[in-house]
């Protein structure tokens, strides 16, 4: 049993118990930090108190220094194959397992040779490489791992000096949902110096340790760019000519371009941004220019470009975003003729149509946010989120409802 304080993170932990015995590989991805290591804890947790013997689980994070003679999947085969009898079930736990080069070919050497049920996780999207994704085509499931929701944050943290749900919701807009700020009970100086020892190691351990030619400095450059404009249309050519305006790119628009949509494969592949294409709900297709892009997790905006609430609305917009994806949901940015909709959700045959904004009681505001929904003629649910609390809760059949209750619903 492992004897360090968990945080439970049940939506994530049922979902490997659902999968548990089934024959796929269950691969949990998400940024560093988000606590995928403290959710393979406690499903170890609970295989021990179901009655799986401790031999019978191998639990191993291949970034500690114990592993360092496992140089290849050779190494790493050899030394898990040891410990496995044949006529025995065994539940297989990888931490960090890109750590291990050609590791997809020892995976799938454990499936064929030994009756094991395999756990892996990692911090960067090299761990679904095309190699990887052929080797395992269609024995792998997925499960996409996020910060703490802000109904996770509430239970989370001890919130003595903050009695107000709106204070509490101001800190989680400061300092993000990363669950190894709460050893250090909201100081801000010391939560930003592990926040930025996290960003770096994004940068340096899954970025640049990987790709050799990448300019460290464009790369910090494109990243503060993005994240000072969480929820802002942008195009890798309009963020190119900005780049370029200021000196960091030099060279032809179509290479400037180029560098920008590599760069931010990069940082999506490192789970630390999350680019949203645009959706035509009249014409009924994706659209290929002008998406969104929004950051894994506010604290980091808080780190690179500053805490403060002049731009609330598209800092709601990020928060809004993540808590959809934590609900399952496909999320795309609606054009319904020259007006935009934030958020189109949808999952099986259901779907949303979400606008965010900071107020709705501005005339202005109101007409502008309900503009939109009013321009969609399917009879899909219409919402939008803010942060009013009002007795107005409907506007002809537009749902009107605070963000903060919609969060912890």
């Amino acid at each position: 049993m492992k004897n360090r304080d968990l945080i439970n993170r049940p939506e994530y932990l049922d979902k490997l118990i659902q999968n548990k015995d089934v024959d796929l590989v269950k691969i949990i991805t998400g940024i560093r930090r988000c606590g995928k290591s403290s959710l393979l804890d406690l499903f170890e947790n609970h295989l021990l108190e179901i009655g799986v013997p401790p031999a019978n689980i191998i639990h191993m994070n291949l970034e500690s220094l114990k592993y360092r003679h496992l140089h290849d999947y050779l190494d790493f085969y050899d030394y898990i194959a040891k410990q496995l009898n044949v006529n025995e079930r065994y539940y297989l736990i990888f931490d960090e397992i890109q750590e291990i080069h050609g590791f997809e070919k020892a995976i799938e050497s454990f499936r064929i040779d030994f009756d094991v049920d395999i756990y892996i996780t990692g911090s960067n999207a090299y761990l679904l490489s095309s190699e990887f994704s052929t080797l395992l085509s269609g024995r792998y499931v997925q499960i996409k791992m996020l910060p703490l929701s802000f109904r996770e944050f509430l239970d989370f943290y001890d919130f003595s000096k903050f009695p107000t749900i709106e204070q509490k919701f101001d800190k989680y807009l400061q300092f993000g949902g990363l669950p190894i700020l709460r050893q250090y009970e909201f100081d801000a100086k010391r939560s930003f110096e592990a926040l930025e020892g996290i960003y770096s190691t994004v940068v340096v351990k899954d970025i640049l340790d990987r790709n050799e030619s990448i300019n460290g400095h464009i790369l910090e450059k494109l990243m503060r760019f993005l994240t000072a404009n969480v929820g802002s249309i942008n195009s890798p050519n309009n963020i190119g000519n900005v780049l370029t305006n200021e000196g960091d790119i030099k060279g032809k628009s179509t290479y400037t371009t180029k560098t920008v949509s590599k760069y931010i494969d990069l940082l999506e592949k490192a789970y630390i941004i999350y680019s949203v294409r645009r959706f035509d709900v009249k014409g009924k297709q994706l659209l290929r220019t002008l998406g969104k892009q929004y950051i894994a997790d506010l604290g980091f905006r808080s780190l690179l470009v500053g805490y403060d609430n002049t731009d609330r609305g598209h800092i709601l917009e990020n928060v809004v975003y993540l808590e959809l994806l934590r609900r399952d949901y496909t999320v795309y940015i609606g054009k319904v003729g020259e007006t935009e909709v934030d958020f189109i959700a949808e999952k099986a045959d259901e779907r949303l149509y979400i606008q965010v904004t900071e107020s709705m009681l501005s005339e202005d505001v109101r007409k502008r946010e309900l503009r939109p929904l009013q321009n969609i003629s399917d009879n899909f649910e219409k919402i939008v989120l803010s942060m009013d609390r009002s007795f107005i809760n409907s506007y002809n059949g537009i749902k009107s409802l605070n963000v903060i209750d919609w969060l912890v619903e």
